[in-house]
């Protein structure tokens, strides 16, 4: 099968409708063809972690929103496996603690950005803070807030701030050099059924399951919702959102590698430094007197 990617095909916009997208793609590959092609892919995005790193001057900050059951963990596992360990950082946030309540929500993700020369992988991001807050309003009030004493107090122009923040904090961050894409794993309903189904029937996933997935499960409608307010609106020309069909876990691997190779192997300039005259010119030397060392 001919597939090919063109990451404007997930890329959205400001009218972007969750509904309009599928959870699986046109074209599916067999899974030895998608796993082929993904091995070719990652190759050559730890081939331009290793330029950037040299580089030293740009970094990549890479998001995954989904509900449970997405696929995010082993997505990351599978993407990112060619890469240098020294250059990557993976962060996956849970629950905010008491120190991180004690500042402002964005506090906790700044501090784990990605420094220059390194890619940065959120799972579940900064996101959290529109999504399950907006679906839980009652977590709000763990943070403190001035002028919010009930979580009626989280109406529209509340969410359109926190939007707004948001943007802000990315705007920054791109202004200083980081790439950020943010990728939703959009699933069915159906296929995360499945999922928790299967985790339940095989004794050595049980681990993974938590009753709260049910609860959460029947909030599902509510949780599209918020997912389609929270990327119309923070999805920008400089961090674009892109919503992957995932009901099949090989075909969103591949479709997330391709959009990440194919947008940064755009940028030329990104490539070792150059050897000043005198090293350049030096080099035979060196090797001479390597090979010749007694």
């Amino acid at each position: 099968m001919d597939f090919n990617v063109t990451p404007s095909d997930f890329k959205v916009d400001s009218t972007f409708n969750l509904s309009s997208h599928p959870t699986l793609p046109l074209d599916v590959l067999e899974k030895k063809e998608a796993k082929k092609r993904l091995a070719k892919v990652r190759r050559e995005l730890a081939h331009f972690q290793a330029r950037m790193y040299a580089h030293d001057k740009h970094a990549v900050l890479v998001c995954f929103q989904g509900m449970d059951t997405a696929g995010k963990d082993s997505l990351v596992r599978e993407v990112f496996k060619d890469f240098n360990v020294r250059g990557v950082e993976h962060y996956s946030f849970k629950v905010p603690t008491d120190l991180e309540r004690s500042h402002g929500y964005l506090w906790r993700h700044y501090i784990a950005l990605p420094s220059k020369g390194h890619f940065g992988i959120f799972n579940r991001t900064h996101y959290e803070n529109v999504l399950v807050t907006r679906v839980h309003p009652e977590y709000l009030m763990g943070e403190n807030l001035p002028d919010f004493n009930d979580p009626s107090d989280a109406n529209s122009d509340f969410w359109s701030m926190r939007f707004e923040q948001i943007n802000n904090f990315e705007k920054e961050l791109t202004q200083n050099g980081t790439f950020i894409f943010k990728f939703f794993l959009n699933i069915s309903k159906e296929e995360q059924k499945n999922r928790l189904l299967r985790r339940l029937h095989i004794p050595e996933k049980n681990w993974k399951f938590s009753d709260g997935d049910l609860a959460e499960r029947k909030l599902w409608g509510k949780y599209m919702d918020c997912y389609q307010d929270a990327i119309r609106n923070t999805s920008t020309t400089y961090a674009p959102w892109y919503v992957v069909p995932s009901d099949n876990k090989p075909m969103a691997r591949l479709i997330v590698a391709e959009v990440l190779n194919q947008t940064l192997q755009q940028f030329n300039e990104i490539q070792p430094p150059k050897l000043d005259v005198d090293k350049a010119a030096n080099i035979q030397s060196y090797i001479s007197q390597l090979e010749n060392e007694e």
